[in-house]
């Protein structure tokens, strides 16, 4: 017999609100529908009232994790459209900035990872090294969240040689650390029992479903923006794009300590060849009309910003396509034939970030079931009609 479960909005497995809909027979998962919608901003619709220095730090606060991934792929987009040639330094520092959140954001996916596992002593011991990377990102941009190190034309603050010393130092002990996570995360045999085999995503799903990210380069899809489309300095830098074939949770723990480790290779290789000179040139208040997509692989994938100039110093348009949206229907494969007992592991999986991917609002009829994506007119206009027509019901506490 076949029954629905609803799991969210609010539920102690998720994090953020979200509704996931399970259709179950016993114990296995036979369907699954997800629908977002509760953390809905309006950050787009905000952007198009604000100049764009304002918008670097309104797109920092589209995620709390990976903050400086949103800012770098709009500051990428606007600068191509004012045709602006940031100085080599200010490009370093911003890059150096991208992969200490890479390493950031993964180290508390792993521990996440090994919690929903049940291996709380993993855990704890990943987040403590994070704390390392955290405290070398406090030390170049001033903030633990948000960084706001990104302008227009390049960086706002530079490094010293203390500091690059302290990075290196950092990086020389977490590297050690984390060659050890990896040998544990694919080889202890309790940890690996309960994630192997698990939200099984094959390569030709991978590929239908428009996959991206560890989840996607977990069943043996090497495709990383960094360098299938380099930008800025990755076409300097030696690294490998790490995958894995197990298709599994295994391949996407396997695949997030990896990075990391390429991580440390970059930082590293940065250090060594940072350019003397400015760190951001003179930027124009405006920008030309014109339009742009911007790409730029964020920790849990390709996040894509579309960025249209009117020839004021507003955008007219910016549309964000955060990488957790384009993984929502390959999760759905993932769950599917799975147990009820793997959906937290299974959704924590694609490390989803649900207020990234709060770009739309889509209206569902109560009477038809029929979907249908308004504009903000139309639903200002929807509101206005419902507000007119409808009676004033007055009561003891609103008695007007």
């Amino acid at each position: 017999m076949k029954f629905q479960i609803p799991i969210g909005p609010q539920h102690p497995a998720l994090k953020e609100p979200i509704s996931l809909r399970m259709t179950v027979e016993g114990e296995v998962i036979t369907d699954a529908d997800i629908r977002l919608g509760y953390n809905h901003r309006g950050v787009e619709k905000v952007a198009e009232g604000k100049n764009y220095i304002q918008n670097i730090y309104l797109t920092e606060r589209i995620c709390g994790i990976c903050s400086h991934s949103h800012s770098t792929c709009f500051v990428q987009g606007v600068e191509k459209l004012m045709e602006l040639e940031p100085p080599k330094r200010g490009m370093y520092i911003r890059y150096l900035v991208s992969e200490l959140e890479r390493i950031h954001s993964h180290l508390l996916w792993l521990g996440v990872a090994g919690h929903e596992a049940g291996f709380d002593s993993f855990f704890m011991y990943v987040w403590r090294d994070r704390e390392i990377v955290m405290d070398l990102l406090e030390m170049i941009t001033g903030n633990r969240v948000h960084y706001a190190i990104n302008t227009v034309g390049g960086v706002r603050r530079d490094l010293d040689e203390a500091q690059k010393a302290k990075i290196l130092e950092g990086v020389a002990t977490l590297r050690k650390r984390s060659e050890y996570y990896l040998d544990l995360g694919a080889n202890e045999p309790s940890f690996v029992a309960r994630i192997a085999g698990v939200g099984l995503l094959s390569l030709e799903q991978v590929i239908s479903l428009c996959a991206v990210g560890p989840t996607a380069r977990a069943s043996g899809w090497d495709r990383d923006v960094r360098k299938e489309d380099p930008y800025a300095v990755y076409d300097e830098l030696d690294f490998e794009v790490a995958t894995a074939d197990t298709c599994d949770v295994l391949g996407r723990v396997v695949v997030r300590i990896k990075e990391v480790l390429e991580a440390y290779k970059m930082i590293e290789q940065m250090m060594k060849n940072l350019p003397d000179g400015d760190i951001a040139c003179k930027a124009p208040r405006k920008a030309k009309p014109g339009e742009v997509v911007s790409r730029y692989e964020a920790p849990r994938g390709e996040n894509i910003h579309y960025i249209k100039a009117n020839g004021t110093d507003k955008p007219e348009r910016l549309k964000v396509r955060a990488p957790t949206l384009g993984n929502y229907p390959a999760t759905v494969e993932m769950l599917k034939n799975g147990f009820i007992a793997d959906i937290p592991l299974i959704f924590a999986a694609i490390d989803p970030c649900i207020c990234c991917a709060e770009r739309a609002v889509t209206l569902v009829s109560a009477r038809t079931g029929e979907e249908s994506v308004v504009s903000t007119a139309e639903l200002r206009k929807l509101a206005l009609a419902r507000t007119k027509n409808a009676p004033v019901k007055r009561n003891a506490v609103w008695p007007l």
